[in-house]
This record gives structure tokens, C-alpha cells and sequence, in this order.
């Protein structure tokens, strides 16, 4: 009996069908969405920012090959770089993740949808230069806004119930697809080309997340995304030239992406997409720090005035938690590089509880060097709660839960400190925006002359006449 497999072409997965149709067809209305885009745009890239003080993020920015000019080029913002799209894109993601400062998404899978501006915005100020060169109307800002929440949706709205961390996959596959996705649709491809756009993102190599987990936690964790959106990039320009997809790359028996990568498994969906994930991003305002410690952090900032004159007197600290935080940054040992430590939900809480304040210069070697903050370490256990752990994914609560106990060496125990949502959550927009402004303005004094400051701040201020700025215009004042 023959086991010839057929050579009938399929038709794509529905998967790849649903992210091309959304990406070219779904005409985004929510305000909601474009206000916190808005201001997702101004704190992405001050996280880029600030990076631009850090020489182990500088070496890796610039043309690949040095003293290439190009001609209408994209400009990386914070520097005086004019790069092709796909090297800009890398430099921009890696400027925005390196210090672990920009938003966040938790579900089963977690990661964070802002990577993505580094391939969104860069491929737009090239096709807008370009555009100008050629005499024809550039994007405006409006298209920029429009693809990131586009970005955040496919990405999340994939994460709510895939899990790629449970099989090794890091969560940049995302940022990927995301990416390619959105840019397919900016450089004007037909819905079958994004869909072939997006057969070729999972045909592709996946990143492991080896370099997220200790014993090999290291510096790839902080170019990853910015390795992702380029790749998108990339990828989006090869579907434009009449490249052919793939397009049964998930289902395909034995050699599609479910059965080789995802156990078998397809891919899970709580809801079709929308500008969900937007609307319930989570910003990092106060703290570098990865998510899941963000309200650990919190507690321990309030609990230093009362702590700090008896740091040598505890006995120990008991960190109640949810089960994400549990896997992903509950380490103990040595921690051998800033990596490490801003993963380590322990010295993420030692550090304000022995100095006030959390900050990306408290992850390098000097600061770390302080026995006080091992010793705490040392003196830490992590505890699921379970409430915690099931409102973490329950849609209505999405909560990100910490509370920590100290205990003296005298025996006596203070009362424990709690906090399920935080600054960065939607339940608390009103009070942490103007602190995420506060934060964009102290990054962009790190880079630019107080009259330039200026100049940005009044381009700013209004979001329509920001969405309506020509993208080469807005990026010509941040660079």
C-alpha cells in the first residue's frame, strides 16, 4: 500500500489567514488604544534612551559593516546613525529591551509588545524618506501608532494561551511574527503576501530561551528582541519580492512548527484580535525590573524606612508570590552578571530594602558587590499563593501579585506588605502616567541639549499633531 504523501498544495493555516487578514483589513477605533500607544511610543523610546549610557549596549549598534551611508536610510533615534531598515531596526530593539524598562505582557506566554517598535518605526522613517525622495506623501505618525497596537495585539492576543517557555521557546518568536505581520502591511504587501510574510516567521529559527535561565543567563537576553524585530523586517522585505510561503508551515505533518517545536500542539485562542492588548498593557514606570518582581519592589520601597537601621536583624523574608515568578526569577547562588541580577526577584527586593531605590545601575558589578545584599538573598524563600497565581491569568483580574513578610532574629514578625497591581497596571493609568512622563523626561535629558528637549516635548504634547507628523520629521527631532 503506498504511503505517498500528497503534493497538493493546501490552503494556509487559519492561523496565518487570521494575522494577515487583522494586519491589512481591521481598522483600529479605539481612542483608548491610540492614547496609550501614544504614550507607549514616548516611553519606548526613552528606555532607548537611557541604554545609550550603557558601553555593553553601544558596542553592538552602528552598521554592520563600518562608515556604510545610506542614502535615505532610517535614522536610529539617540544617535546620528543613518542605517538600512534591517540594521536600524536591530540597533533601535536593542537600545529599547537592554535595560529590561519598557512594557510588559503576561499571560501563559509573557514577553513585551513594545520590542516591536524598533522594526515598526525604523520601517517607516525609511519608506517615508524614501517616499519624499521619490516625490510621493510620506507616512505620518498615525501609521506608526496604528501598526504598534497592531504589533501588541498579535502578540499578545497568540500569548494569552501559548505557552512557548513551557517547550525552551523564548518569548522574541512573537516580536517575529508581530513585526513581520505589521511592516508586511506598511510596505504596502497584499493580504496573501502577509500571510506568506508570516509562514515564513515560523518556518524560521526560533530562539531558545538558554540565555534567559541560569547556569547561561547573559547579555542575549537584552538584543534578542531587537534580533527578532529585525529578522520581521527582514522577512517582510523578502515576501515583498514575490517570495512563495509556506502554508501549512504549523500543521504540516511531522515537519510544520506543532509538531517539531510546540509538541504537537496547536496553537489556543481566547479571543480574535482587536486593540485588547494595547488598552491592558503593563508599563514599567519606577522600577528596571523584570515584571513579575515589579510589586515585590514596590513592597520592599515601602517597607525601607522601616528596615534600614535593622538590615543585619533579619532572620528572614518570606516572598508571597504567584507561580510565573516562581519559574522564571527565584534563584539562588551566584549571579554573575546584570543579566542575572535583574532576574533574580531576591536582589530585585534586597536592594530597595537596603537602599531605597531600584535603579539599571543597581544591577552592575559595583553595586552588587555589597555583602548585605547576598546575605538578604540568603535569608529569602518564594511561596506560591494560589489566589495569586489564578488571578495572574484570570482576564479580569491579569493582577501581578507579591507580598513579603520580614522576621526578626528577636523573634518579633512585621506585618506582611502586599501589592497585586502595579503602577504600570490599567487599573492604576491615572496614577502612573504622569509618572511615565516624569520617566520621559528624565531619559531624554540623558541625550539631548535642553532647546532640543524643548522642541520634542512641544512635538509631543498634543497627540494629534503628533499623529499627524510626517514619521521622518518626528524622528529627525530625536536624533
Amino acid at each position: 500500500m503506498s504511503s505517498a504523501i500528497s503534493s497538493v498544495r493546501p490552503k494556509p493555516d487559519q492561523v496565518l489567514v487570521d494575522i494577515a487578514d487583522y494586519a491589512a483589513n481591521f481598522h483600529v477605533a479605539s481612542a483608548e488604544a491610540y492614547q496609550t500607544a501614544h504614550y507607549c511610543l514616548l516611553d519606548t523610546l526613552g528606555c532607548g534612551f537611557e541604554a545609550l549610557s550603557y558601553p555593553a549596549c553601544t558596542k553592538l549598534l552602528g552598521p554592520i559593516v563600518p562608515g556604510t551611508v545610506v542614502p535615505h536610510g532610517a535614522k536610529v533615534p539617540g544617535t546620528s546613525w543613518q542605517l538600512d531598515p534591517v540594521q536600524a531596526a536591530f540597533n533601535l530593539g536593542a537600545m529599547i529591551r537592554w535595560l529590561d524598562f519598557n512594557d510588559t505582557w503576561l499571560a501563559a506566554e509573557w514577553g513585551h509588545p513594545s520590542d516591536n517598535l524598533g522594526g515598526i518605526l525604523m520601517a517607516a522613517d525609511w519608506l517615508s524618506r524614501t517616499a519624499v525622495a521619490a516625490g510621493r506623501k510620506p507616512l505620518a505618525m498615525h501609521d506608526v501608532l496604528t501598526a504598534m497596537i497592531k504589533a501588541h495585539e498579535i502578540q499578545g492576543v497568540i500569548a494569552l494561551a501559548n505557552s512557548f517557555n513551557r517547550v525552551g521557546l523564548d518569548h522574541v518568536a512573537l516580536v517575529k511574527v508581530a513585526t513581520t505581520a505589521v511592516v508586511a502591511n506598511l510596505l504596502g504587501l497584499s493580504r496573501d503576501e502577509i500571510v506568506n510574510a508570516v509562514s515564513l516567521t515560523f518556518v524560521d529559527g526560533q530562539s531558545l530561551r538558554t540565555y534567559r535561565h541560569a547556569p547561561n543567563t547573559g547579555s542575549r537576553k537584552s538584543w534578542a528582541a531587537g534580533d527578532a524585530t529585525s529578522r520581521g523586517v527582514r522577512l517582510a522585505l523578502i515576501a515583498k519580492t514575490g517570495e512563495m510561503g509556506y502554508p501549512s508551515v504549523l500543521t504540516a505533518k511531522t515537519w510544520g512548527f506543532y509538531d517539531v517545536l510546540f509538541k504537537g500542539q496547536p496553537f489556543r485562542f481566547e479571543r480574535g484580535y482587536g486593540s485588547y492588548v494595547m488598552e491592558n498593557v503593563l508599563f514599567k514606570i519606577s522600577y528596571p525590573a523584570e515584571f513579575h518582581a515589579q510589586t515585590a519592589v514596590e513592597c520592599a520601597m515601602q517597607l525601607h524606612p522601616l528596615v534600614k537601621d535593622r538590615i543585619a536583624d533579619i532572620a528572614k523574608i518570606t516572598i508571597r508570590t504567584h507561580e510565573s515568578a516562581i519559574r522564571i526569577i527565584d534563584k539562588k547562588g551566584p549571579l554573575d552578571n546584570p543579566a542575572d541580577r535583574d532576574h533574580c526577584i531576591q536582589y530585585m527586593v534586597a536592594v530597595p530594602l537596603i537602599f531605597g531605590r531600584l535603579t539599571a545601575a543597581d544591577y552592575e558589578d559595583g553595586v552588587a558587590a555589597d555583602p548585605r545584599i547576598d546575605a538578604l538573598r540568603d535569608k529569602m524563600v518564594c511561596v506560591e499563593d494560589a489566589r495569586f497565581s489564578k488571578e495572574y491569568l484570570d482576564p479580569e483580574h491579569r493582577s501581578i501579585a507579591n507580598g513579603i513578610t520580614i522576621e526578626f532574629a528577636d523573634g518579633s514578625k512585621m506585618r506582611e506588605i502586599v501589592v497585586e497591581y502595579p503602577i504600570g497596571h490599567r487599573r492604576r493609568r491615572k496614577e502612573g502616567i504622569p509618572l511615565l512622563l516624569a520617566k520621559f523626561r528624565v531619559n531624554l535629558a540623558r541625550r539631548f541639549a535642553a532647546k532640543q528637549q524643548q522642541t520634542i516635548l512641544d512635538a509631543i504634547d498634543d497627540p494629534k499633531r503628533l499623529a499627524s507628523l510626517p514619521v521622518h520629521e518626528f524622528v529627525d527631532l530625536v536624533v
